[in-house]
């Protein structure tokens, strides 16, 4: 049933959601439409970039338009790196904002925060048997 998984990350402006992802991550463009839908690739996901403009409805029923400055989402994107302190470096060189800084986990070091669009993401390294490390088998 299930074929992939896409990313959509809204963005008021493709252009710099181009220029933060590409030095933030290392993602290569990939196809595009035109100037308000872009793909990266490079991850083990592609990314699409889709500009719509801030106060339009995400949907016919929304009790609230798009905003791009900080805002808390039920999910993000946690972004696996083999180095998180040059990682660090390079998101913030990119634009990211810093919320919490690098902190151990038994999983992992992790890290917090918020790309020029208001997203939340992590960076995470794994360390150990990752994930492993808190699993418990059913």
């Amino acid at each position: 049933m299930l074929q992939g998984v896409l990313i959509n990350i809204d963005v008021d402006n493709t252009e710099k959601a181009i220029n933060f992802y590409t030095q933030a991550l290392g993602l290569k463009v990939g196809r595009r439409s035109d100037s308000k839908f872009v793909e990266l690739v490079g991850g083990s996901s592609p990314i699409y970039l889709l500009e719509n403009e801030t106060a339009t409805l995400p949907f016919p029923k929304a009790r609230q338009g798009r905003t791009y400055s900080r805002h808390w989402s039920p999910i993000h994107l946690d972004f696996v790196v083999s180095s998180i302190v040059k990682s660090k470096e390079q998101v913030l060189a990119a634009g990211a904002i810093l919320e919490i800084d690098i902190r151990h986990e038994p999983y992992g070091k992790l890290a917090t925060f918020s790309d020029p669009f208001g997203h939340g993401f992590c960076l995470i390294e794994f360390t150990g048997r990752g994930y492993d490390e808190i699993a418990t088998t059913s």
